[in-house]
């Protein structure tokens, strides 16, 4: 029973990191600091794909899906929770191009929102 709450919290974590790296450029937009956050996590989660990092979060729960008598995830989190049930195999590389998408509209509004804030504050010196 504990190892399936872990399975389960970990899930959540992963899906929760997934949506942070896609959105949470826009998340700067209100809260400019998170922006270092930001930058980390986009750098940790599309070097998995690009680079072939492992992901802590998918050895936690393939460790606790052992503990609780699960099968691992046989292909990775992405491959077993969002490929195919979220979107169509056949869809992966319009997926990441989207996900890449965001990020770069999330970082180019952050860039445009601080210059002019730091120009606004220039102005009141």
């Amino acid at each position: 029973m504990l190892y399936r709450g872990i399975v389960d919290v970990v899930a959540a974590t992963h899906f929760a990191f997934i949506a942070y790296v896609v959105v949470g450029g826009f998340l700067a937009w209100r809260f400019p600091r998170t922006i270092w956050g930001h930058l980390v996590a986009v750098g940790w989660g599309f070097g998995t794909i690009l680079v072939g990092f492992h992901c802590p979060l998918t050895y936690a729960e393939n460790w606790a899906r052992r503990g609780a008598g699960m099968p691992e995830l046989p292909d990775g989190f992405i491959a077993h929770y969002l490929t195919g049930v979220l979107y169509p195999a056949s869809a992966l590389g319009t997926v990441r191009l989207v996900a890449a998408g965001c990020v770069v509209v999330s970082w180019v509004g952050y860039a445009v929102l601080a210059q002019r804030h730091r120009r606004v504050g220039s102005e009141a010196v």
